[in-house]
């Protein structure tokens, strides 16, 4: 590492709770619209062999996490969802076999509504997943076709039907401001997700990332004024359900927020293995990202040897606030003061400028014990980040 690079003054305490990320990186067609690491199958899916790279790199990391206890796991993707419950099954097996995972750790499955058969999805029950996150994005089927996924409307009424049937906590992934959408049809897909009372909803503002087939042709999308009223209509229709408001773009029935993406807001640890997965991890004296090889052959050729990390790299002290805030700012309750300190072992007063900058242009607020966006800094949230880049 290079020696320019500053450590937490005065270190960490304690370490922050720790997550396990796990990626599985295949699909069955690139959506349109999707910049994470995920590539169609083309041939037969490997997943034994897969299945054998995650428990080369789980053993490969354990030293930088021995003996911490694990909250929750994400099983993310691409579609997590092609995998066999039987597959799915061996990889809670290994994980709580070399971790030590929490006895009523939230595990978290993504499911995609295009490979939904209730047999399937009662086997990743039965395996250990007591959350299934299940990509819906739009219960109409222009939109989406649209957005390029591979189910129709009838799939996922299904889908949302059989997940709720067979989990006590789902959520339903939902997107706004789609191709030619109108405000009815967005109020429309609220509804029909309402109507299977999810313990979670997520409502996405779909937006044109780079490198995407739609940042290459953008379609045409609602205007700047229609897709706030929609984020306004999404707001107040789920507030009015009894949904908790409480980060950008998730909502939550009261107790059921996801204690994996909380972790991540409130700048816990998470280690992540699999193709392009991401860890971050504290120590008392620095806090380390690092990143796999993204391309699923190179990681089952790599996994568990160094060659298999593709970046690695210390936190910089003056970096820390700009982090801390990228992730706690997208709460809406903001977060307690302390926990600034807990987490970036800096005192509050290495970010008091931009908070007193933020705070007299209407973006934060702030009172003895905790600081918050305002409804202005929720809204134009980049802008407020920007405040705390060093």
């Amino acid at each position: 590492m290079a020696e320019a690079i500053l450590q937490p003054a005065g270190g960490l305490g304690s370490p922050p709770p720790l997550a396990l990320y796990i990626h599985i990186p295949w699909c069955i067609r690139k959506c349109p619209y999707c910049d994470f690491n995920s590539h169609p199958v083309h041939d037969d899916l490997p997943e034994a062999a897969y299945l054998q790279a995650l428990e080369r790199d789980l053993t490969a990391a354990l030293p930088l996490v021995w003996g911490r206890e694990v909250a929750s796991i994400f099983i993310g993707g691409g579609t997590p969802s092609l995998f066999t419950a039987a597959a799915i099954d061996r990889l809670l097996t290994m994980a709580r076999t070399l971790l030590p995972v929490r006895p009523w750790a939230e595990i978290t499955l993504e499911a995609n509504p295009g490979t939904f058969e209730v047999e399937r999805f009662a086997g990743y029950r039965a395996a250990g997943v007591n959350r299934l996150s299940l990509g819906i994005q739009s219960f109409n089927r222009r939109h989406l076709q649209a957005l390029g996924r591979i189910h129709d409307e009838r799939q996922a009424h299904a889908a949302a039907e059989a997940a709720v049937t067979l989990f006590d906590r789902v959520n339903l992934d939902l997107m706004y401001a789609l191709p030619g959408q109108t405000m009815a049809e967005a109020a429309a897909d609220l509804q029909a997700a309402l109507a299977y009372r999810p313990a979670h909803l997520s409502a996405y503002h779909l937006t044109l990332e780079p490198n995407t087939a739609f940042a290459a042709g953008p379609p045409p999308l609602p205007d700047a004024d229609l897709a706030a009223d929609m984020q306004d209509m999404v707001e107040a229709t789920l507030s009015a359900a009894g949904y908790e408001h409480y980060e950008t773009s998730a909502y939550a029935r009261p107790g059921r927020r996801c204690r994996h993406n909380l972790n991540y807001w409130e700048f816990g640890d998470y280690l992540g293995i699999g193709a392009g997965a991401h860890s971050k991890l504290s120590f008392h004296d620095r806090i380390v990202r690092q990143a796999n090889v993204k391309h699923p052959r190179q990681y089952l050729e790599l996994a568990g040897t160094p060659r298999a990390i593709a970046e690695a790299r210390q936190v910089a002290r003056q970096d820390l606030p700009f982090e801390f805030m990228m992730n706690a700012l997208r709460l809406t309750g903001g977060v307690p003061k302390a926990l600034f300190t807990a987490r970036t072992g800096l005192p509050l007063s290495a970010a008091a400028g931009a908070i007193a900058e933020a705070e007299a242009r209407g973006l934060l607020t702030q009172d003895l014990t905790h600081i918050r966006p305002t409804d202005r800094g929720q809204r134009y949230l980049n802008d407020l980040l920007q405040l705390f880049m060093a």
